[in-house]
């Protein structure tokens, strides 16, 4: 069940106002407007009238600004106890306008719907419930009312038996065709896919064809919303601030990435995957690029942060984890020590972020302690970071002569099954098959030749290549 708001005051006047325009529709003379939405099921025609602007009410309960509501903490407090105030209105108003990713600035995408409104008027009808809340068109009504020369707006109207269950469904059915124009952000999608499969218990082969994807593709949108939570969590101190879903907003293709990686790791070991998962989030939180968060690996923190990571950063190292090993006298960490370790080292980045971006609710000392930290965070991974890069570049250079010469040789397997295939239909062009093993020849002196030069004790694979071409000489 989702959250019952309640009504708003002049729901009783809108109703009477919705009626009074629906019987004058219902009367009048031509076609009227229709607008088809999901209604429990199945598809509904809904009846498509004016109503004034002013008579309309934010939806508290829709999902285009469900991450942002924590924006401000108190205003959002104030929404959850009355959301048809005038103040609570002009704080959805407010969150309607601005960017997702940076809630401090205003939306591009609004600022595009405000100059479409303004150029072409309405061409989509809004839905709203006969008590004024609008299901769908908020946005719209936002831009209309900022523009103020329209003042009514064109609205489906839903079923008197509507309830709160209602609104969401309808809302979601219709944010989630193929036409829409506005995207729900990304935290707000992940947010309305949970909310499928927690509230309403619903099975993800439903979700996924709701949101016109996969199941798999719904799994990893739910872990990943899971990590996010957990980090919140653990960004949070006694009466602190703590990190937002909305921080996060920017991050999609790095955390996509990040699921990939560990679903594979963790195919083969646990721990590891874990560590990897530490590194990986902790440097989306500095805001590194998808390019650097690829050459973070289960070994980074090991082979390279702890190398350039300050003393007064590192996590304390325990020996209570500490095992023996029977029959060698000897002990070592338990499994999941690192683990720790690794979200010890990510728990004091994440506390100093919530610090960055909690504004006035953290004092100017503070700020400044955080902004130290980060800095400190920043610049180990950094150089940690150009490390591993060049240690990657470095082994590519190493393995791309190998991995040519491994799909060259898959080719020529290919190449002997299509020579006994065409000896039963006599289709082999013997002239071209003699030029390309002149091509060959020409090419494996080349190679023997440089390979030469390049290895300094060959091996038996190398003499063989030599012997072969009879490249001991000069290049061919």
């Amino acid at each position: 069940m989702f959250k019952d708001y309640g009504l708003p005051p002049t729901a009783a006047a809108t109703q009477s106002k919705v009626e009074q325009r629906l019987k004058e529709l219902r009367e009048g003379a031509g076609v009227a407007e229709t607008l088809t939405v999901e209604w429990r099921g199945a598809p509904l025609h809904v009846e498509v009238i004016d109503m004034p602007l002013a008579d309309l009410y934010y939806n508290p309960s829709t999902h285009r600004i469900r991450a942002q509501r924590d924006l401000e903490p108190s205003r959002d407090a104030a929404l959850a106890k009355d959301p048809w105030s005038t103040e609570s209105q002009a704080y959805l108003g407010h969150l309607l306008k601005v960017r997702p990713s940076e809630p401090g600035h205003r939306d591009p995408a609004f600022e595009d719907l405000k100059a479409h409104l303004n150029e072409h008027k309405q061409i989509e009808p809004g839905l709203i419930t006969r008590d004024g809340i609008l299901v769908n068109g908020n946005t719209r009504c936002a831009a209309l009312r900022e523009l103020n020369t329209i003042t009514s707006i064109r609205v489906g109207i839903l079923p008197e038996s509507c309830t709160w269950d209602d609104i969401n469904d309808v809302e979601l059915s219709l944010q989630l065709r193929f036409d829409k124009r506005r995207d729900y952000s990304y935290i707000n999608r992940l947010l309305a896919i949970e909310e499928q499969r927690v509230v309403l218990h619903r099975d993800l082969s439903v979700i996924a064809k709701a949101f016109h994807t996969d199941v798999r593709s719904c799994e990893r949108d739910l872990w990943i919303l899971a990590q996010l939570k957990d980090l919140i969590a653990r960004s949070a101190t006694d009466g602190g601030p703590s990190l937002r879903l909305m921080d996060l907003e920017g991050a999609q293709e790095r955390l996509y990435e990040l699921y990939r990686v560990y679903r594979d790791e963790h195919a083969k070991n646990k721990e590891r995957a874990d560590i990897l998962k530490e590194s990986r989030l902790a440097a989306i939180v500095l805001n590194f690029s998808k390019t650097d968060v690829r050459y973070i690996d289960p070994d980074f923190q090991k082979k390279y942060l702890d190398k350039t990571l300050p003393d007064e950063l590192k996590p304390a190292k325990t020996t209570a984890s500490a095992k023996a090993i029977p029959g060698l006298g000897r002990s070592v960490q338990a499994e999941g020590a690192e683990v720790a370790a690794a979200r010890a080292l990510s728990d004091k980045l994440l506390r100093a972020k919530a610090v960055e971006v909690a504004g006035e609710a953290a004092t100017p000392q503070e700020h400044a302690a955080a902004a130290a930290v980060i800095a400190s965070y920043k610049g180990a991974f950094n150089d940690a970071i150009e490390r591993a890069g060049r240690d990657f570049r470095l082994r590519k250079k190493r393995l791309a002569a190998p991995d040519r010469i491994n799909d060259a040789c898959k080719d020529l397997e290919l190449s002997i099954t299509d020579l006994v295939m065409s000896r039963g239909s006599s289709s082999l062009d013997e002239d071209a098959f003699d030029d390309a093993l002149q091509q060959l020849r020409t090419v494996l002196g080349s190679l023997a030749f440089e390979a030469k030069r390049t290895v300094e004790l060959p091996g038996k694979g190398l003499d063989w290549l030599i012997t072969a071409v009879d490249a001991k000489g000069s290049q061919p």
